[in-house]
């Protein structure tokens, strides 16, 4: 399938002329299985799938017009604050800014759109901190643009939001990344996603039964290990090795591909245990793509979980920290959940959710 970008619309216009607030919201994502085969070249020599599906945490993000006729980029959640004026706002902003992401959407939607810069302020915040694993940067990418498309009136659908997001944050800004966190975020729900040559994205949704949806959010135990993690470095050592085509790297990547078919059969089956075996082969393959994966605490907490009754586990995202998964049976779940908050991580259950970005007026 195709993604038809659109440019320049002649109808952009501005809806902050009046006191009403522009909001998006963006759910953050689990990655189930395939999470690394998303990225270049690999996708573009192989094909790439992940299997990944949305949950109850959120980066919002809203826009509205400020009273000093400067732009302001405000993020409370990391106490940033600051402010330009509208005739410093130019392709360098993103060097000079310290909220980078809001500044490259703004420059990105800008050029691309011939859209003059008007003075706006634009605030976020997002559910887990920064490096958490569950695609809070790119979510953050995609409510930016969601709200920028809402106040211009942009005529842009998913796809080409997903992919414009995408273009924004690994292009213009060249922060190291796949490509899955935009596309979960801006669809929502659980979906398989296939990522071609020549940036060809594919989102097949999954149509889960309300038992086994039930059934394995029951069984689902996420825990934040305490550490931010920084994911640039692991995801560029990925990338060295899949350009240097090491044989190791190489038949990992092909396992974690596999990985994500055998997911999605699972679970469109509801074969949780069979999920699970799945998550931890997985694990052990992608450890093995990159140096500082996995680390200490995450192997003492992975341990503790599967003392105390989970059956599955990995790291979510590139690894290094951030938030953990695993599998467990409903009625292990809250030991397990108790186990891991004293063992020094924040542990509880989480929420499947269906819906993707939202915009709304306020």
């Amino acid at each position: 399938m195709n993604i038809e970008f659109h440019t320049r619309p002649s109808h952009a216009r501005s809806v902050t002329g009046t006191r009403e607030v522009v909001r998006a919201r963006v759910p953050l994502r689990l990655g189930l299985a395939g999470g690394g085969t998303d990225l270049s070249p690999y996708c573009d020599d192989f094909g790439g799938a992940v299997l990944n599906t949305t949950i109850d945490r959120y980066a919002y993000a809203f826009i509205e017009r400020s009273q000093d006729g400067c732009v302001h980029f405000v993020a409370p959640d990391v106490e940033l604050d600051e402010a330009f004026a509208v005739y410093q706002i130019n392709e360098d902003l993103p060097k000079q800014a310290s909220l980078k992401l809001h500044a490259g959407v703004l420059v990105g939607i800008s050029r691309r759109f011939n859209v003059p810069v008007e003075p706006w302020r634009i605030t976020s915040f997002v559910d887990a901190p920064p490096g958490s694993g569950l695609g809070s940067s790119s979510a953050l990418v995609v409510a930016l643009v969601e709200a920028f498309v809402r106040l211009l009136h942009l005529p842009l659908g998913p796809y080409d939001v997903a992919h414009l997001a995408y273009e924004i944050e690994r292009v213009d800004l060249g922060l190291q990344g796949g490509k899955q966190d935009q596309y979960a975020g801006t669809f929502g729900g659980t979906n398989f996603i296939e990522f071609l040559a020549d940036d060809r994205v594919i989102v097949n949704p999954l149509r889960i039964s309300d038992g086994i949806r039930n059934e394995v959010e029951t069984s689902l135990v996420i825990a934040f290990t305490g550490v931010s993690r920084a994911s640039a470095d692991i995801i560029a050592e990925q990338r060295s090795g899949l350009i240097q085509v090491t044989e190791e790297t190489m038949r990992n990547m092909h396992r974690l591909k596999q990985d994500a078919h055998d997911m999605k059969n699972a679970l469109l089956q509801g074969n949780v245990v069979q999920m699970a075996e799945i998550l931890n082969r997985s694990w052990e393959a992608k450890k093995s793509t990159a140096r500082g994966i996995s680390n200490p605490l995450i192997e003492l907490l992975y341990t503790q979980a599967m003392k105390d009754g989970a059956i599955g586990g990995k790291v979510s995202g590139a690894g290094g920290g951030g938030f953990m998964m695993f599998i467990v049976p409903p009625d292990r779940r809250v030991q397990v959940i108790r186990s891991l908050n004293t063992s020094g991580a924040q542990a509880s259950g989480v929420h499947l959710v269906a819906e993707g970005a939202e915009t709304w007026l306020s």
